[in-house]
This record gives C-alpha cells, structure tokens and sequence, in this order.
C-alpha cells in the first residue's frame, strides 16, 4: 500500500484536497475506474478535456488539472492532487511506486556475439540475439529476443531495442545495368545509435551505403517503424507504428510522426514538425509546420 502522503512528497503539486494518510494500491485509467471493484484504492488522473468524467467517480484519489472546475469534484468522498500537467505527473508516479526498476544485466546462452564485438559493461542480451563482427554497444544497453545486430553498427550507453528488430542490414538500393536490369548498389556504410534511443519491437534500420543512418539521441520508436539506408533523425523525435522513412530522409529535432505516415527519399524536415496520421510526405516541410493527407498537405493555423 502507498500513502498519498508520500505520492506528495515526491511530486510537484500546486493543491490537495483530502486524506493524505489515505493509502492506495492500485492505479488505472480514468476510463477503467467504472470496472474497480473498490475505487477507494485506486489513483487516476484526468486531463482538462475530460474533466466532466469527475461527476461519476465517487471515490479514490484523482491527479487533475490545476484549472479543473470544482463543480465536476465529489469533495466528499475523493482526494484531489491539482498539477500543472496530470499526464507528467501520473507518469512520475507510475514510475516512482508501481515499476519494477532494476534490469537483470546478464546475455542469454543462445545469444550469438562475435568475439570481435565491444559490450559495456551492463548490457542485457535476450535469447536467440544475433551481434555481428565490429559491433559497438555501450552501457547499459538492452537488446531484446531475436534482434539481429549486423556488422559495423555502433550504439549508445542506455538503449533500449525491441524484440525481434534488424539493425544494420543492407537498403533497398538498386540502379540499371546497359540490360536494363536492376542491380544492388553495394552498402558499405553503417548504423549509429546514439544514447537513451528507444527502438520498439520489429524495427528495421538500415545501413547507409556510405556514411552512417544516424539516430540521434533521446529519438523513441514504436513497433513495425522501417529506416531506410542513409536516413538522419534529430534529437528527440517521436516515431509511431508502422511509419516509412525512405532513404536519404533528414528529419529535425522534436519532431511527432504519427501512424502509418510514408516518407519519400531525400525528404527534409524541419525542427518541431507535425505529420498527421497516414501522411505521405513528397516535398520538404519547413520547421514547425503539420502536415496531413496524401499527398501531404499545411495545415495553417488561424
């Protein structure tokens, strides 16, 4: 059990309202707190826009927005933590009391690292892992169940990659011989991942014919996201499924890329950029600007 009073003395908060000897042993969306058999246990938090959701909890402790409406509160029966952003600080809180922190730093028998490899010295491994000749991985790394390393590939201290992802493998990348066929353009380059990158589960990163795919750091991926050969992407940049960057793409800092959206090669965005869901980006996008549709389009704030 967790007293609200140290959920206080770990977090900033502008206002509480309630028991702060009250314990707590469970925290769940705000949209699931109708199905808690004993809600007087539960943490939640709730963000401006749902704010009228407050009318029907009868119990427990709720993280709300400072410039909630009290009219939506039960005063009677809740306890009230106001803050400057609910989400951040439920985050803080998800963290602080309800994960497990500490990483079994250990490599897997079945995992197969060549003897040329370079490892720090914390870096998990998990089983059936394949890490090719001249590998670089730094501290506190963790690779995941049936990823696949390949040769040359450089990563950073405090990386996290999904399970079953292939980092380092040759782009699609090919040119007309005097037959017309299509031959492969030989990829002599490599991947570089910089620190904290989160890369989700079934990531492919490719390698850059020459030079290096580049991951700059504190970038996070989610699952099924293809890097093509030669690709760049700035500090901090946000990464949703199943999005396509074909080659030669430079992207900015902070930028959000959302599901699905398809980069076409030699694209360049700018620092803070939006894509829309499903976007296919075909022109540059200046920095700051959100793109939609397909082909992708501004949209201009009025």
């Amino acid at each position: 059990m967790i007293l609200i009073s140290d959920i206080l003395n770990t977090v900033n908060y502008e206002k509480f309202i309630g028991d702060k000897n009250h314990a707590i042993s469970n925290i769940i969306s705000i949209k699931d707190f109708a199905y808690v058999e004993d809600q007087s246990q539960v943490v939640t938090w709730c963000s401006i826009k749902n704010q009228q959701m407050l009318k029907e909890i009868q119990a427990g402790t709720i993280i709300c927005d400072r410039n909630t409406n009290t009219e939506y509160l039960n005063l009677n029966s809740c306890n009230y933590l106001f803050v400057e952003n609910p989400r951040k600080v439920f985050k803080q809180i998800l963290e602080h009391f309800f994960v497990e922190h500490e990483v079994d730093y250990t490599i897997q028998k079945s995992a197969f690292i060549d003897p040329s490899v370079q490892l720090g010295p914390n870096v998990k491994i998990g089983h059936n892992v394949v890490i090719e000749k001249n590998v670089v991985i730094g501290d506190y790394t963790e690779i995941n169940h049936n990823t696949v390393i390949l040769s040359n590939t450089v990563i950073g201290n405090h990386v996290k990659i999904g399970c079953n992802c292939t980092i380092g493998s040759n782009g699609f990348g090919y040119e007309k011989n005097d037959k017309g066929e299509n031959e492969f353009i030989p990829h002599i380059g490599n991947v570089i991942i910089a620190d904290h990158v989160v890369i989700g589960n079934n990531n492919t990163i490719d390698r850059a014919v020459l030079g290096s795919t580049v991951i700059n750091e504190f970038v996070k991926t989610d699952n099924l996201v293809h890097i093509g050969h030669g690709v760049k992407i700035g500090r901090n940049t946000l990464i949703a499924a199943s999005a396509t960057f074909s080659g030669s793409v430079t992207m900015g800092e902070n930028v959000w890329v959302s599901p699905a959206t398809t980069i076409i090669n030699d694209i360049k965005i700018g620092d803070n950029a939006l894509l829309g869901l499903g976007t296919v980006v075909i022109k540059n996008v200046e920095q700051g600007k959100t793109i939609v549709g397909n082909p992708g389009k501004e949209i201009v704030k009025k």
